[in-house]
């Protein structure tokens, strides 16, 4: 059964070079193992990438031994879902740049996070190609 989107659809694929996915399909499925939640299809930001290693998850570092490529500026990755909700409350509690919260594809976003994050806030921080 195909997985859905927040907005309804079929799960589009979020990226695949780099691949992404918790079992590196390039979907942001759901998966029974994923404790991380990586249900989230994001456009990594400079400033979501900073705020990430200070919190302790570098992504810009390569780690083959989990087929991570590291994440550059630009890059589509299925985010843990509560790394990207502590992003969206760092930028309203501490007034980070906007652009710490790493705007969300929607189509590649797992209807799951709707269980956590409003579709009203998703869209607030929907990724638009025109914004490049």
């Amino acid at each position: 059964m195909t997985e859905r989107n927040v907005l309804g659809g079929d799960l589009d694929a979020c990226n695949r070079d780099p691949t992404t996915g918790f079992e590196r399909d390039g979907c942001c499925n759901t998966h029974p193992r994923d404790r991380g939640r990586h249900e989230l299809c994001a456009v990594m930001t400079a400033d979501f990438l900073e705020f990430s290693k200070a919190q302790g998850n570098d992504l810009t570092t390569p780690r083959p031994e989990f087929q991570f490529p590291g994440l550059t500026p630009g890059d589509r990755w299925c985010l843990c879902l509560g790394r990207w909700v502590e992003a969206l409350e760092a930028t309203r509690e501490e007034r980070l740049p906007e652009t710490t919260v790493p705007p969300v594809v929607l189509e590649a976003t797992n209807e799951a996070v709707l269980d956590t994050v409003s579709l009203d806030t998703l869209r607030e921080h929907a990724y638009s190609p025109d914004a490049e």
